[in-house]
């Protein structure tokens, strides 16, 4: 029996990316403390070794360890950015003809191979670096961008009425929110109660529990077969993928295209900032002054994760008084000043304080996707979607590395410069978002594009 539902995939990949994210981060940071001081953090706290007082000889070590981590994830993330473009790229725009679970596969397969990779490394306290290795073959097979790309793409077949993508968006994000919440909450006592190897195979556990459900129980959105095209070589498949996308944008009329350019444009220099700064905040929860611990971590990613519930209800309230656009407005400048105050935020209550702001950082990435959706056919969704995947895989991993290299080159004069430069670089989907808001007002293209959907189904049923 095929179940038609991709949300226990969502749910399964994000407990599992949400636990792992701050797992690695934090293992790396303690691998890297312990070889560079030769000496080993307990797992009960790490309040002790970090310092406060700029005299204390320990405080400059602990800055030192801040610029190595930093700059070990900017080497692990570049490691990944050609690989994954690629595979992004081919699996999601392959999808619209070989079907939505063929980059559901790959990617779950990627990833567990990474979890155990990472099972393996700490069980037996392998060198650090390995784990560049074991980014760059994963991202071969995909990553959540993959994932998440095919995965809007599977909703979007099965939304028939176009009113409705917005708000069945907006559940996958709740789902992510409820998820990634509940496990952040609790990923500093899975570290202090049952250590990185044990947390790493209970990552490893929920991946390979989401492989079989893809490959045995999830029933593909799309009823056509990709027997068809055996025949076709790899080669002349490859230049079909580049070409449906060329022709996405080609037949496209010039403000439907330069509407669609508008929207990809702000949801990616949105999606840079965001995406970008977000693994600087465990780094900069580690470093002196606020000197947090595991739980304490947890506390914060479930904070942070509790924005995509908070989205949620954000744009199922605010629907039914307000356009798309606003919502996106609305998320962009309170994630705006959410980061101007992480900058001066010294103490736990403050850095506390500061996830309000946050509310509603999700819900431009929503709204910007259901918009995205609108603006081009059903039987070009998949292509879209590839098209997104790709701009948020390479936007993703260069800001991440970008990010990552700007904390490690200012944390020793301001370690608050990252967040206020995050704070200014939202201003440019804001104008954007200002330009888009202009151009469907004046040409009425956006509001024509949902019209001449409906008319397509209309005449199709």
């Amino acid at each position: 029996m095929k179940i038609p539902f991709v949300e226990p995939v969502i749910c399964l990949s994000v407990f599992a990316l949400t636990l792992n994210s701050p797992l690695t981060t934090q293992y790396v940071y303690r691998r890297i403390w312990e070889e560079t001081g030769n000496y080993s953090i307990a797992l009960e706290s790490n309040t002790s070794e970090c310092a406060k007082n700029k005299s204390s000889p320990i405080f400059a070590f602990q800055e030192e360890v801040q610029k190595k981590v930093s700059l070990f994830n900017l080497q692990m993330d570049i490691s990944g950015l050609i690989p994954g473009l690629v595979s992004t790229f081919v699996f999601l725009s392959h999808s619209d003809h070989g079907g939505r679970k063929f980059p559901l596969i790959l990617s779950s397969v990627g990833a567990l191979a990474n979890s155990a990779w990472l099972c393996l490394l700490s069980y037996f306290a392998l060198p650090v670096q390995l784990l560049i290795a074991s980014t760059f073959i994963g991202a071969l097979f995909g990553n959540y961008t993959t994932l998440l790309g095919a995965s809007f793409a599977y909703i979007v077949d099965q939304c028939k009425e176009k009113k409705q993508r917005t708000i069945r968006i907006a559940i996958i994000d709740f789902l992510f929110g409820v998820v990634s919440g509940l496990t952040g909450l609790s990923s500093g006592y899975f570290i202090r109660g049952l250590g990185f190897v044990w947390s790493f195979l209970i990552v490893t556990v929920a991946l390979f529990v989401n492989l079989l459900y893809v490959l045995f129980f999830l029933e593909d959105s799309m009823k056509e077969s990709s027997s068809q095209n055996i025949s076709v070589s790899w080669t002349e498949t490859f230049k079909n993928l580049f070409h449906r996308t060329y022709m996405l944008f080609k037949n496209a009329s010039g403000e439907q295209r330069s509407l669609c350019c508008l929207l990809l444009f702000t949801m990616i220099t949105y999606f840079f900032v965001t995406i970008g700064v977000s693994p600087i905040f465990v780094l900069y929860e580690l470093d002196s002054p606020l000197c947090w611990d595991e739980v304490l971590i947890g506390y914060g990613s479930a904070l942070g994760s509790f924005t995509f519930f908070s989205s949620f209800l954000g744009i199922w309230l605010f629907s039914y008084c307000m356009d798309d656009i606003h919502m996106a407005f609305i998320g962009t400048f309170t994630t705006m000043v959410g980061m101007a105050m992480t900058a001066f935020a010294r103490t736990t209550l403050m850095m506390f304080l500061v996830r309000l702001p946050f509310l509603f950082t999700v819900m431009p990435l929503s709204v910007l996707r259901s918009m995205i959706s609108k603006v081009v056919r059903s039987t070009e969704q998949g292509t879209m979607f590839a098209c997104l995947a790709f701009l948020e895989t390479l936007g993703g991993i260069t800001a991440v590395s970008t990010f990552n290299g700007i904390y490690s080159a200012t944390v020793a004069w301001y370690k608050g410069f990252v967040f206020l430069l995050s704070a200014v670089l939202l201003v440019i989907p804001t104008i954007s978002l200002c330009v888009v808001k202009y151009v469907s007002r004046n040409t009425g293209s956006y509001v024509l594009l949902i019209q001449e959907e409906s008319s397509e189904d209309a005449s199709d049923r």
